[in-house]
């Protein structure tokens, strides 16, 4: 995704051959012309400008319930439990910091990491786009982009929101967004929920191997 004004949507040839390549000549879109308004072109190779900074405070404002969309199953959190994994599981940005959720990691490049390969990309454009969009519209500042290794910075005293931990608490935080749920509209957010509840409450009343080996000697 970017932030763009003007110019005109155009379709680039990739150089596929229909004939031995499946999918159209023409198949990817850019924009020719006009201004990008998520990462200027000035002085600060680094810095985004005003209107992509406010968006990214929209993304970290909504980020614990963007997670029930970006971690869609219950395996999905095993990785926030173990730091040694680099996950990002703290509401934070800043630049080439794998230990926030978010992060200006080149020029012109905003990388959206609470996520995993199981993602709808689609369901997932359309969340980021919704709370981007609260960011702009409410000018939401995402403070001072953090520089530090996030858990040190909150030794030193920093207050920052951590994400869910689980598929069901990353649930009730979609639940209560607004924001979010506007970017699933109709029946979507609906169905959404339904399944992926269900998911959950399907593991949640299923015996594992862990729990015969952890328990089974405790029984009475």
């Amino acid at each position: 995704m970017s932030l763009w004004r003007g110019g005109e949507d155009q379709f680039v040839k990739c150089g596929n051959d229909p004939d031995n390549l499946p999918g159209m000549r023409d198949n990817y879109m850019y924009v020719k012309g006009g201004s990008n308004t998520f990462m200027p072109d000035d002085d600060d190779p680094q810095m985004p400008g005003a209107e992509g900074l406010v968006a990214i405070g929209g993304v970290v404002k909504n980020l614990q319930a963007l997670t029930a969309i970006g971690c869609s199953t219950v395996n999905s959190y095993r990785r926030l439990w173990d730091t040694g994994f680099w996950a990002p599981v703290f509401a934070d940005w800043g630049f080439q910091n794998r230990t926030t959720g978010l992060r200006v990691s080149a020029p012109g490049r905003f990388e959206y990491r609470s996520v995993d390969s199981m993602v709808n990309p689609y369901l997932m454009g359309t969340t980021l786009l919704a709370a981007m969009d609260d960011g702009i519209d409410n000018s939401i500042s995402p403070g001072e982009p953090e520089e530090r290794n996030i858990y040190e910075a909150i030794k030193e005293g920093k207050e920052v929101k951590k994400l869910p931990m689980s598929l069901g608490e990353a649930l009730s935080y979609l639940e209560q967004s607004e924001v979010v749920r506007r970017g699933m509209p109709g029946e979507m957010y609906r169905l959404y929920h339904e399944y992926k509840y269900d998911e959950w409450a399907r593991f949640m009343s299923t015996s594992t191997d862990w729990d015969n080996e952890m328990y089974m000697e405790c029984l009475p």
